[in-house]
């Protein structure tokens, strides 16, 4: 609590206090807004979103499941949920992280980390337009970032972020996928002196905004360079296109560097920045060998889709680059007040400032803040980098457009969509005339949105998606907490239409639409048995086998509609670990086949058709356990089961297994 008898404290309270009111006193065009929830769905709004049986979507939406560590693949405009893709956190479901295949993917310099928490979604891009490759995604908790393939819906790489606290801002992509960037949310101490003072964080607290290349045919990633950054706090960030190809733009708050209640000691100033990034001129001090190596440690872990196995690498060293001695590189330009957003428009000319306590939305242009770099139109410097004079930067700002505004994304007929937080409503407004043209109420307090293609060089259009933090009465209740929620609108006309709610998993925080036309024709329908190179597989039941190595029970077990092959194990000791090597047959799409087995401290695989992977048990008594597979997959499903015997440690009772095989009763091995 703030202590009130504080003159210092209570001064900055009151500014707070003061923006706030201020922003509370905008007009808002009242008539344009429906009295109540059940004003603001019309007629035809079912008939807008219905999808008959047997028909397809026309989007997809790829949603990061925020503190699930998880991506949601829905569908537009039904709003139907399709997938859990697993990338960050354990998943039961499917065995993600629990196999051996998959463990090393949850690796990390701090060992196995299997949670954090997902906020933002990018797609790969060609010529700034969505391709369907892959899509990635940040972890906050334990910076990283993940490549998914958008052909399997499969978690590809994870590569773990060094010098980095935080790693909110991220991950954000190139107009030619050539890099994803990451920026820290957390300053912190970096190098050999970390153990400081807090309160000495102007003086030692760093970010660092990391450059992370991406092949153009594997998609494989890795750390081209870190930018050392002064010690503020980084938020949302879009790359340029177009004219503005080769620069990325940040947005940036606790330029006070506070270190204690940021609620009150971050908002002090008038204007936080944008930071605008020449990454080509980087690339060219790196060219020049004007980077520093230093060493950092962490992970780079890969998933092989012909081994169907994962490989954790540490790295142990990554190149910087300090802008406040290497020049031309990095600048500020002033944005108000302690900005969320930034974003670029189609044309790459236009960048959008969104300031959570700000009355306005500035609007940069890239044509003069480049007239103002030539022309070293600054007012001064910050760290040793060069702050660019604000009127000198602004195309123009939006008057009064609503209260708390946060993120932006653009149509392809020169509009814009700004969600407000405190609001909670969506604002249309004209990227060069800046004039406001509608705005439709969220339920409610919305954070993110999403226009299928909004944030390239091709907007799809023809809706925007609303990512709502809060939905009190639009659910059925669940108990102190209600679903988490996105609302679709039609985009389509000169007026905002409310289609649809849709609940979703975890927090939606960010998502990205793409057209469904752009995966489909690519998607995996199975993987050809031929082409499995797991050193455990085995390609039909003749190669079904069990063999002892030490302690170590190895089981090559296949698994087709509707038994397994072994399915009666005996031989297994007490104190043995026993490795489920699956294999399943199939070579038809959508028959996947899973292992249970009790007892089991891990989870359940699923295994796709033609992949292998591998459970991991260790029998905790002596026994007869039953193992069964848990997806359904024919009539005779629940036939689809076996038995493993386990023995005292020193049993006689020899290592065997059958699959059809009947004795009589009382001649087993004793």
């Amino acid at each position: 609590m703030i202590p009130f008898n504080n003159r210092p404290y209570m001064k900055m309270f009151m500014k707070v206090l003061a923006v706030i009111s201020v922003a509370f006193t905008i007009v808002v065009v009242d008539s344009c807004k429906p009295k109540g929830p059940q004003e603001a769905v019309t007629g035809n709004a079912a008939a807008k979103v219905y999808v008959a049986p047997g028909k397809y979507d026309e989007f997809y939406n790829i949603v990061s499941g925020g503190f699930n560590g998880q991506m949601g693949i829905y569908g537009l405009p039904s709003g139907r949920l399709f997938r859990i893709l697993p990338v960050f956190s354990q998943f039961p479901e499917n065995g993600w992280g629990f196999s051996e295949e998959t463990k090393p993917m949850l690796n990390t310099s701090h060992g196995f980390v299997p949670w954090d928490d997902l906020h933002h979604i990018a797609l790969s891009v060609t010529n700034g337009v969505h391709d369907g490759r892959w899509a990635f995604g940040n972890a906050n908790n334990t910076p990283r970032v993940a490549r998914v393939s958008l052909k399997t819906f499969t978690t590809q790489e994870i590569l773990e972020l060094p010098n980095s606290s935080g790693n909110h801002s991220s991950p954000f992509i190139t107009e030619n996928s050539e890099y994803i960037v990451a920026g820290t949310r957390f300053s912190t101490p970096m190098g050999d002196k970390t153990d400081v003072p807090i309160s000495s964080y102007k003086k030692n607290f760093r970010g660092t905004v990391s450059f992370i290349s991406i092949d153009k045919e594997s998609g494989n990633m890795k750390i081209a360079f870190q930018l050392l950054t002064p010690g503020f706090n980084f938020d949302l960030s879009r790359a340029g296109k177009g004219p503005s190809h080769g620069w990325f733009f940040f947005s940036c708050y606790n330029t006070e560097q506070a270190y204690t209640l940021l609620e009150v000691n971050a908002s002090q100033k008038d204007k936080d920045y944008i930071m605008a990034v020449n990454w080509k001129k980087a690339e060219e001090y790196l060219a020049q060998g004007k980077g520093k190596k230093v060493k950092a440690k962490y992970a780079h872990n890969t998933f092989d889709e012909k081994t169907h196995m994962a490989t954790s690498t540490i790295m142990d060293e990554v190149m910087t680059l300090d802008p406040s001695e290497l020049k031309d590189m990095v600048y500020f330009i002033p944005c108000p007040k302690s900005p969320h957003g930034c974003d670029t428009d189609p044309s790459g000319e236009y960048i959008v400032g969104s300031g959570k306590l700000a009355a306005l939305v500035p609007v940069f242009s890239f044509t003069k803040i480049q007239q103002a770099i030539a022309n070293k139109d600054f007012e001064g410097e910050f760290a040793g980098i060069p702050v660019i004079k604000y009127e000198s930067a602004l195309h123009g700002e939006v008057k009064k457009p609503g209260l708390g505004p946060l993120h932006t994304e653009f149509d392809a007929n020169g509009n814009a969509y700004t969600s407000f937080f405190v609001s909670s409503e969506i604002v249309k407004w004209n990227v060069k005339t800046l004039q406001v043209l509608d705005r439709v109420p969220t339920y409610y307090s919305i954070g993110h949105l999403c226009v299928p293609g909004g944030p390239t060089a091709k907007p799809w259009g023809k809706y925007v998606i609303a990512y709502n933090k809060i939905t009190k009465d639009r659910y059925l209740p669940t108990g102190p907490e209600l679903t988490q929620s996105a609302q679709l609108y039609d985009i389509s006309g000169d007026k905002m239409q409310l289609l649809l709610d849709f609940p979703t998993t975890g927090e939606p925080h960010y998502g990205e639409a793409i057209p469904a036309s752009l995966i489909t024709p690519n998607s995996v329908k199975f993987y050809r048995i031929e082409d499995n190179a797991n050193p455990y597989v085995a390609k039909g039941e003749k190669e079904a086998k069990v063999e002892r190595k030490g302690n170590q029970i190895h089981v090559y077990l296949t698994a087709i509609r509707s038994h397994f092959t072994p399915d009666n194990i005996e031989g297994v000791m007490l104190g043995d670990e026993v490795y489920f090597h699956v294999t399943n047959l199939e070579q038809d799409w959508d028959i996947p086949h899973g292992l249970a087995v009790k007892g089991a401290l891990n989870a359940e695989i699923l295994i796709m058709p033609g992949e292998t992977q591998t459970l991991k048990w260790k029998p905790d008594a002596v026994g007869v356990f039953p193992f069964y597979c848990t997806d359904f997959c024919s009539a005779l499903h629940q036939e689809m089961q076996g038995y493993i015997r386990v023995s005292a440690p020193g049993s006689k009772v020899p290592l065997k297994f059958s699959t059809g095989k009947i004795e009589d009763e009382g001649t087993g091995a004793k």
